[in-house]
């Protein structure tokens, strides 16, 4: 009997993931980018929409190196949230955030409707320091 990941369950047509081979330089470009970004979210002197904006993007990179290490590829920016349990074991208090945030994000992209809380703020960048630190027990891929 043969058993496949709840990763490889979520690929194929019509579902949200594909298999993509994982690119070292890809996986690297994303976690100093998310890296960088979760520095400057922590910037009091930034506005608290651009920390907002800031952590987000951090946030999304950071999910997706931890995907693309192993080997997926999402085609939308939300599946990469959703499957943190199975990229790096981090629960709903860490994806519901994400989840949450990327609500926001895209009432403001789509509707221009960005209003955002010191809290909110303030929970997405715990949730994407848990990403930072759960990706930093991945080796690269090789």
């Amino acid at each position: 009997m043969t058993t496949t990941s709840p990763l490889e369950n979520l690929c194929g047509p019509g579902k949200p993931l594909r298999a993509e081979p994982a690119d070292a330089r890809e996986f690297e470009g994303l976690k100093r980018s998310g890296l960088a970004r979760l520095a400057d979210a922590g910037n009091p002197s930034n506005s608290l929409e651009s920390r907002f904006d800031l952590a987000y993007n951090a946030a999304h990179a950071l999910c997706l190196a931890a995907l693309r290490r192993l080997g997926y590829r999402p085609p939308n920016r939300y599946a990469v949230f959703l499957v943190l349990p199975h990229t790096l074991g981090l629960g709903p208090e860490v994806w519901r955030v994400l989840a949450k945030c990327h609500d926001i994000r895209n009432r403001a992209e789509y509707e221009g409707d960005l209003e955002v809380s010191e809290r909110i703020v303030a929970d997405l960048i715990v949730a994407c320091r848990a990403v930072s630190t759960a990706l930093g027990n991945m080796s690269p891929p090789t």
